[in-house]
């Protein structure tokens, strides 16, 4: 895993690129577009829409908002649907890219890749197989530092999903700021969970950042809890002006 490691420790060559981003929706490929975008132009985003909840690859919890922060940014959205089974679901992941780069002739793609190898080893190796660049702007950054950088940097983010122990209910449609910032940094130490939910124990929902021209406005939502599991789902939502 040495050689893996150096690849993603790089995350931007010297020369702008063309990009597209693997786009789930939430804090951390909305974060790595951010990052991306200061040097190189994003063409398009990908989005890939599961039918399985418990995908080993991709967010679940309101991907359809994808199509809201998309319109937001201006920037065009191609939607895939896989089945969600595993592996399996890498050669949906690979017929995503290859449209992409047939399309928008993109160089690379970017991903909101943190810690989790199991992800990145696999679009590392997709990117390969079609020629592609993988980009990577927070692999191995700190956490903590990364979900402090984001509400610095002006992210309006709610959690949509917690999936382990002890997470609660009240945490469910919650906005991160600093307070929340804490008890997940308090968590972690206790628990050893990840605070930016990169073992999957949080998901969470981009309302607004820089690059959106419009921000999200949920209209109506619900909440389903039980046994440390749960999701804030946004049943409606629309773009208002900032």
């Amino acid at each position: 895993m040495r050689g893996f490691e150096q690849v993603y420790k790089t995350p931007f060559l010297s020369i702008s690129m063309k990009l597209a981003v693997l786009f789930s929706g939430g804090k951390d490929s909305c974060f790595a577009m951010f990052k991306a975008m200061k040097e190189n132009e994003i063409a398009c985003l990908i989005s890939i829409f599961s039918e399985n909840k418990e995908s080993y690859m991709f967010h679940v919890p309101n991907i359809w908002i994808v199509e809201k922060q998309a319109e937001a940014a201006g920037i065009p959205l191609l939607k895939f649907r896989t089945k969600g089974e595993k592996e399996a679901e890498l050669e949906d992941l690979k017929k995503a890219f290859s449209e992409a780069k047939k399309r928008f002739k993109i160089e690379g793609i970017v991903t909101g890749a943190i810690m989790s190898a199991y992800q990145a080893t696999r679009i590392q190796k997709l990117c390969k197989e079609i020629g592609l660049k993988c980009i990577n702007p927070l692999w191995h950054k700190n956490q903590i530092e990364l979900l402090e950088e984001m509400i610095k940097n002006k992210f309006k983010i709610i959690i949509s999903g917690v999936f382990a122990y002890p997470l609660g209910k009240e945490l469910l449609g919650t906005q991160i700021n600093e307070s929340v910032i804490k008890q997940l940094a308090e968590l972690e130490k206790k628990y050893k969970i990840n605070p930016a939910g990169e073992g999957g124990e949080i998901e969470t929902t981009v309302l607004d950042c820089p690059f959106f021209r419009k921000k999200v406005e949920i209209i109506d939502s619900e909440t389903e809890y039980e046994n440390y599991s749960g999701v804030y789902r946004i049943k409606n939502a629309k773009l208002v002006e900032k």
